[in-house]
């Protein structure tokens, strides 16, 4: 945190007696302009896109590592200031210039749990690059290829494109990137996953690979401490407590956020201003490990993040079966969806890993398969509160 946000939150804490002043700062779903603890990955890919200086495009590269070490707050950063830096008017995060003459290459992030076709991977792209607004609908997958083909050649447009969570449950694969952009010279993709490069196909790897390792815990530490000096009142946690929060978390801080942001939440509710060791150990206990990323969850449709949300709301006597749940779910009357519809949602949303359908203890009466009840393997207390802060 540099010295203006430090003054800032000076100035906005010392009459506030809340403990927790700003929910996103400590929130595991945003990202922070200036990520903390990953200079030396930073480095990296300013070295992997020098060339864009020049106004030419780098290689293909490839993003990698483990769950919650930041490879997306990193890309859409970088992206982010770029994109600025080329378009000093714009101030839109994970866009930049529109329309340029082509002397540097645009900038585009893509999130692939939102781009899941082809249809969807070039709309995103000319979205970026175009001022003209482009069609959701009426219009088919080859034509707007040939749009973003003649937004390049003519002009030697260049775009250089983050696509982000590839091969991930519910995302595209690097296979389908790959065939996306096949044969054209005039864009460059860095694409971010999880396995490393060398169980990728030789057909589909690319040559640059950039690793993000798992935090050490002191970085960590420095993590959680930005990001509670940006949220929290001061010393509303000691350094130990986010010591302890580090450790346990293993390198992800993804599961520290979701811990630390339930511990805040817990303090608040029983009127304390600081963390008690508690609270800490609920905000522990409330992560599943291992965890289903939160912007997974809120990556999903509307209707089953509406679903879910009234999901976890239920009795667990209610979740005893598939059918019990839906019939729980549709009683409520934010849900305008039949139980037909609400079930197979449930069954979607376990086949695709965000809950998971566990057999329900068999009576002595019973014959045949037992139903399976539905346990949410993502952190339920951080979703339900980021989903209501969002939907107020």
């Amino acid at each position: 945190m540099d010295l203006t946000a430090r003054i800032r939150r000076r100035q906005r804490s010392g009459n506030d007696s809340r403990l927790v002043l700003d929910h996103d700062a400590i929130s595991p779903v945003a990202h922070l302009g200036e990520p903390t603890g990953r200079g030396s990955v930073l480095e990296r890919l300013l070295d992997y896109v020098d060339p864009v200086f020049d106004g030419e495009l780098p290689p293909n590269a490839y993003v990698w590592g483990p769950p919650g070490t930041g490879k997306s707050a990193v890309v859409t950063a970088l992206f982010a200031r770029l994109g600025r830096l080329h378009s000093p008017s714009r101030s839109v995060i994970h866009t930049s210039t529109r329309g340029g003459t082509g002397a540097t290459p645009d900038l585009v992030y893509v999130d692939a749990r939102h781009a899941s076709s082809d249809f969807g991977l070039y709309r995103t792209v000319l979205d970026a690059v175009l001022d003209e607004s482009v069609p959701e609908h009426g219009v088919g997958t080859d034509a707007l290829r040939a749009r973003l083909t003649e937004y390049l050649a003519p002009y030697e447009r260049r775009v250089l494109i983050a696509v982000d969570h590839v091969g991930e449950r519910g995302a595209r694969p690097l296979s389908e990137i790959v065939a996306a952009f096949a044969d054209d010279e005039s864009l460059s993709w860095l694409v971010v996953g999880r396995p490393s490069p060398s169980t990728l196909p030789d057909s589909v790897r690319p040559p640059e690979h950039i690793e993000v390792p798992a935090y050490r815990d002191l970085a960590l530490v420095d993590v959680l401490t930005a990001r509670a000096s940006e949220g929290m009142a001061r010393q509303a946690v000691e350094h130990e407590q986010l010591r302890r929060l580090a450790s346990w978390a293993d390198g992800n801080a993804h599961d520290a956020l979701c811990a630390l942001f339930v511990a805040a939440d817990e303090a608040v509710a029983e009127g304390s201003t600081r963390l008690r060791e508690r609270d800490l150990r609920t905000g522990m206990n409330a992560v599943p490990r291992p965890s289903v990323s939160l912007g997974r969850v809120f990556a999903l449709p509307d209707n089953r993040q509406r679903v879910l949300r009234r999901l976890i709301d239920v009795d667990v006597e209610q979740r005893s079966s598939v059918d019990a749940a839906a019939d729980a779910v549709v009683a409520s009357p934010d849900i305008d969806l039949s139980a037909g519809t609400v079930k197979r949602l449930l069954y979607e949303i376990a086949n695709d890993g965000i809950a998971e359908r566990v057999a329900s203890d068999r009576t002595s009466e019973s014959v045949g398969r037992p139903p399976s009840r539905l346990e949410p393997r993502f952190p339920t207390a951080v979703f339900r509160r980021l989903y209501d802060l969002s939907n107020a």
